[in-house]
């Protein structure tokens, strides 16, 4: 399993750095930058970066976050916020608990390994944290309990704290407590399924939303707002890879069928 730690939108080099010297302290080799409002390899970046210069200097920079996720299949997002999260909060633990199921043994070595797709954390602006869509992107919200009088947590701060709590499961140190991925059956057996690739879902979601405006069951005014509520569902359910082929084939079959139907009645 490839662990990434993700950046959305990071403004300070100062936490840049910082974050790149965290991801070396436990054993992280994947960083990326989603369009960054600071220059990540500049001098305040890498001072603070230390030993991890090397880490910071192969960071991957991505336009979006959608595009910075395409390749992975669970993600964990960190909001900071008391209300209106689109999807269950759950404490550090459980959500990184189900970010390392499927990998190897808590037991072996911390460091990441290049088995299946790649899995992240990501981590939104340290002025406002990540919009709902982004949250969205997520299969589980993670939130550090804190005092009530003050939530807000410091970019560099709330990564040390979430890769500590990564690196105590990775350990062994505390179970791996987090409920299963869904059960599919395979030839008589039980199989447990790895949620899809983002890219994988994003396009099924497209496709959705193309048939579903097409037959006028959403209006262009109404759309976001109405898939919002339909990626919150599959995020839910965390469906496979073949779940998400199915569902896919689906919506390409009845927008086929649209069509044709509507070709047909305009020959007569």
């Amino acid at each position: 399993m490839s662990l990434q730690v993700v950046l959305v939108e990071p403004a300070g080099p100062l936490n840049v750095g910082s974050v790149a010297r965290l991801c070396a302290n436990f054993g992280i080799d994947g960083l990326r930058l989603v369009a960054p409002r600071c220059d990540p390899l500049g001098e305040e970046a890498r001072r603070m970066a230390v030993h991890g210069v090397g880490l910071l200097e192969r960071a991957s920079l991505w336009p979006t976050l959608e595009a910075a996720l395409a390749d992975c299949d669970r993600v964990v997002a960190t909001s900071g916020r008391l209300e209106g999260p689109p999807l269950p909060l759950l404490p550090p633990a459980d959500a990184l608990a189900w970010l390392l199921e499927g990998s190897a043994s808590p037991q072996a070595d911390p460091a990441p390994q290049s088995a299946g797709a790649p899995v992240a954390l990501v981590f939104g602006r340290e002025d406002r944290g990540l919009a709902n869509g982004e949250l969205l992107q997520a299969g589980r919200l993670l939130q550090i309990g804190t005092g009530p009088s003050y939530s807000s947590l410091n970019l560099s701060h709330a990564v040390a704290v979430v890769l500590h709590e990564l690196h105590t499961l990775r350990r062994g140190e505390r179970s791996l407590a987090a409920s299963p991925p869904p059960a599919v059956s395979a030839g008589g057996a039980t199989v447990w399924a790895d949620p899809c690739r983002r890219h994988d879902l994003e396009a099924a979601l497209a496709d959705a939303e193309a048939l579903l405006l097409e037959v006028g069951f959403l209006l262009p005014h109404t759309s976001r707002a109405r898939m919002a509520k339909l990626r919150a569902l599959l995020q839910r359910a965390q469906v496979s890879e073949g779940e998400v082929a199915l569902l896919r084939g689906m919506v390409c079959q009845l927008r086929w069928a649209s069509r044709r139907r509507v070709s047909s009645g305009s020959d007569t």
